[in-house]
């Protein structure tokens, strides 16, 4: 990919990638031009493929954006940020970021389920 953009600059994820949590949840928001919209299915399918045969993958989703916006989001779910971290920071994972079309940019974050009274929970 060629460029991470941190969905909160204070604590991008290579900040975040260092903490100890379980379970987590990895959200990623990807933009890109509506002309690159084909290429960045083509090179988000084997990055999606690399992660699923990691140890503590769970499960991922991808949501497309309503209407004309070619605007992405990935949804994944990780036994760890240990596990994430191990497959986030994988040789063969960074490798394939040149796969990517240039208008492309991912906004990762990871985060943790809150239980919320009478609402849902963690």
């Amino acid at each position: 990919m060629s460029l991470l953009r941190p969905l909160d600059p204070a604590f991008p994820i290579e900040r975040q990638i260092g903490l100890d949590a379980s379970p987590v949840v990895l959200v990623n928001v990807f933009t890109h031009d509506k002309a690159d919209e084909q290429a960045f299915l083509e090179a988000w399918r084997p990055d999606a493929e690399f992660m699923k045969r990691q140890p503590g993958f769970i499960s991922t989703q991808l949501h497309r954006a309503i209407g004309e916006s070619p605007t992405y989001l990935n949804y994944a779910v990780w036994e760890s940020i240990a596990h994430f971290r191990a497959a986030f920071t994988h040789p063969e994972f960074r490798a394939k970021a040149s796969a990517y079309p240039s208008s492309a940019m991912a906004a990762p974050h990871l985060f943790q389920k809150v239980a919320v009274p009478g609402v849902c929970v963690a």
